[in-house]
C-alpha cells in the first residue's frame, strides 16, 4: 500500500481540479472553476496558470475535460440544471459541440473524453434534478453519449450515476463507473460506435464510491473513490486498495446516510482525511510509474509513483499548438 509520505503535490492555487491530463512534455491539465471556468496548466517547473472561457453568459462549470490536438479542450459543463460539451481555444474563446439529443436538452454532463477513432464520449450521471437527489444506490437514470459527425446519441443507458469511462487498449471495450451503484460496468464496442453485452466488470462495498478510472498496461483497472480518498486496482474482479486517506467516523456517517437514502451535497464537500482532498481522477503520465490524482476539494494536483504504466492516451503525444508557451522557462 503506498504511504501517505510518499506523495508529491503540484502546482499551486487550482479552484477544484476535479479531472487531470498528462502529457508527455510534463505539461499537466486540470478542470478549473475559477470566475468563467476554464482549464489549469501546470508547467513542469511548477508554474500555474488559467485558460478562461471569454465571453461566455454565464460561467462554465467544467467537471471532466479532454485534450484536442492544436491545443484545444473539451469541457464536460456541468450545470446546476443543464449541461453542454464545450470546445475551449487557447486564448479562451469558446464553441459549442453539443447540448442536445434529438431535440431534448441535456442533464448536467460529467465527462467526456475521445477514443483513438476521434469520436467523443460522453457521460451524464443522471438526469434527476438537482442531482444530490440521486445520490442514492437506487440511481438508474444516468448514461452514455456519443458523439460524432456532428450527432449526439445516448449509446447506454439506465446506469447508477454515471461517471468516468475508459477504453481497453485495442479499443474493443468501454468500463465507465456508476459512483452509486457502487460498481464498474464494461460494454463491448461493435463497430466503433454500439455499446453491447454489458457486463459488471467489478462491485464495491463500504466506504467505496467509484469516481475516476483509467487502466494500466496489464490490462487492471485504476479506480479512485470519492469520500473515502482511496485508490483501487482491480484485476480478474478482485480490488485491491493502493492508497487510502480518510476518516472512519466520517466515513461511517457518510454510510448511514447513504443507507437511509440522506446522502447530499454536504457529505462529498467536506474532506475529512490527512492530505487528501476528496480525489476523482487518476491520469498516469505518459512514460510510466506516476500517476496524478485530480481533486473536488483541494488546491494542488497529488501524485504517487505506481510501478506500472498505464495504456496510451490519445492526447499523451498531442499536438500543443499554441500551448507550448506553458513550457517556456519562468
Amino acid at each position: 500500500m503506498i504511504s501517505l509520505d510518499d506523495l508529491s503535490f503540484h502546482g499551486r492555487g487550482l479552484s477544484r481540479p476535479e479531472c487531470v491530463l498528462s502529457h508527455q512534455s510534463g505539461l499537466l491539465f486540470a478542470s478549473c472553476w475559477y470566475g468563467s471556468g476554464g482549464v489549469s496548466v501546470i508547467s513542469p517547473s511548477g508554474k500555474t496558470s488559467h485558460i478562461l472561457a471569454q465571453s461566455v453568459s454565464s460561467p462554465l462549470r467544467p467537471n471532466g475535460i479532454a485534450l484536442e490536438a492544436g491545443g484545444s479542450f473539451l469541457l464536460a459543463h456541468l450545470g446546476e440544471e443543464y449541461g453542454a460539451v464545450i470546445r475551449l481555444f487557447h486564448d479562451g474563446r469558446t464553441e459549442l459541440l453539443t447540448d442536445s439529443i434529438a431535440g431534448q436538452r441535456l442533464p448536467p454532463v460529467n465527462f467526456v473524453t475521445l477514443d483513438r477513432d476521434g469520436n467523443i464520449w460522453i457521460t451524464i450521471s443522471s438526469r434527476v434534478t438537482p442531482r444530490a437527489r440521486d445520490y442514492r444506490s437506487s440511481a438508474s437514470t444516468g448514461f452514455i453519449a456519443v458523439h460524432t459527425n456532428g450527432q449526439t446519441r445516448v449509446a447506454a443507458d439506465s446506469l447508477g450515476y454515471t461517471n468516468e469511462l475508459t477504453f481497453s487498449a485495442d479499443n474493443c471495450r468501454l468500463f465507465v463507473n456508476e459512483t452509486f451503484a457502487r460498481r464498474t460496468t464494461s460494454f463491448d464496442i461493435s463497430n466503433g460506435l454500439t455499446l453491447k453485452n454489458k457486463t459488471t466488470a467489478a462491485e464495491y462495498g463500504v466506504g467505496t464510491f467509484p469516481d475516476g478510472l483509467t487502466i494500466d498496461q496489464e490490462g487492471a483497472l485504476w479506480v479512485t473513490s470519492i469520500i473515502s480518498n482511496r485508490v483501487i486496482r482491480v484485476t480478474g474482479g478482485t480490488s485491491k486498495v493502493m492508497l487510502e486517506d480518510c476518516d472512519t467516523e466520517h466515513l461511517a456517517t457518510v454510510e448511514k446516510a447513504f443507507k437511509a437514502d440522506a446522502l447530499g451535497r454536504p457529505h462529498l464537500d467536506r474532506a475529512v482525511s490527512e492530505k487528501l482532498m476528496n480525489i476523482s481522477s487518476l491520469a498516469f503520465d505518459s512514460t510510466g510509474g506516476r500517476a496524478y490524482l485530480g481533486c473536488l476539494s483541494g488546491d494542488r494536483i497529488v501524485s504517487f509513483e505506481t510501478g506500472t504504466a498505464g495504456t496510451r492516451q490519445h492526447h499523451w503525444d498531442a499536438d500543443l499548438g499554441p500551448l507550448e508557451r506553458y513550457l517556456e522557462p519562468i
